[in-house]
């Protein structure tokens, strides 16, 4: 939802930023890696225990990710190979993050089974927009787009940091959303598929 709205809304931000970059010889790849990274790092720091110190970390890495399309349309180098690059580090963030969210709750059964199920339904929201998009079906949609799932997760890691106990409300909230926005997409694409 977020994803198909904010784009609009946020390219007099971002086009701005880009043109910095582009000046200052930043390519989009390396806009995406860095994203990356900074969430890998912070999902280390969430793994060993600095929750709001990790999410604030992750969360500027996803911040980062904003940028990468921007900075490679002014540059006029958008490319398929920018998009799957783009993509693979989303998917990698995502896996990041879960994991080390797991990790830190490793001791507690439920929430590392809840962990595993949020990692499985983040994983199967993009999955079907792909496929059915390779069938010429329109796979976008539901309530827990990747914005919203970065929003939900790091924000809720991020108020656990600071000694609040919102972590296993949260990844049920996420489950259950992910879940539905997981059978939404299914739905969707049955519907325009031929019989």
């Amino acid at each position: 939802m977020i994803d198909l709205k904010a784009r609009k809304h946020a390219a007099p931000i971002l086009l701005p930023i880009a043109r910095v970059l582009a000046k200052i010889g930043v390519t989009p790849t390396m806009v995406t890696v860095l994203g990356l990274a900074l969430t890998v790092v912070g999902a280390a720091m969430i793994a060993d225990g600095l929750l709001w110190q990790g999410a604030l970390v992750a969360g500027f890495g996803v911040l980062l990710d904003a940028l990468d399309g921007p900075l490679a349309r002014f540059k006029g180098t958008a490319s398929d190979r920018g998009a799957f690059i783009d993509t693979m580090s989303d998917r990698f963030g995502e896996i990041a993050v879960w994991v080390g969210l797991g990790v830190y709750l490793r001791d507690d059964q439920v929430a590392l089974i809840l962990c595993l199920v949020a990692l499985a339904f983040s994983l199967l929201v993009p999955y079907v927009r792909a496929k059915a998009e390779s069938w010429g079906a329109e796979g976008r949609g539901g309530w827990m787009g990747r914005a919203e799932r970065m929003i939900v997760a790091i924000l809720g890691i991020m108020l656990a940091g600071f000694g609040l106990p919102v972590l296993e409300p949260m990844l049920w909230i996420f489950v259950v959303l992910t879940g539905l926005t997981v059978l939404q997409r299914i739905r969707r694409t049955w519907q325009q598929l031929p019989g």
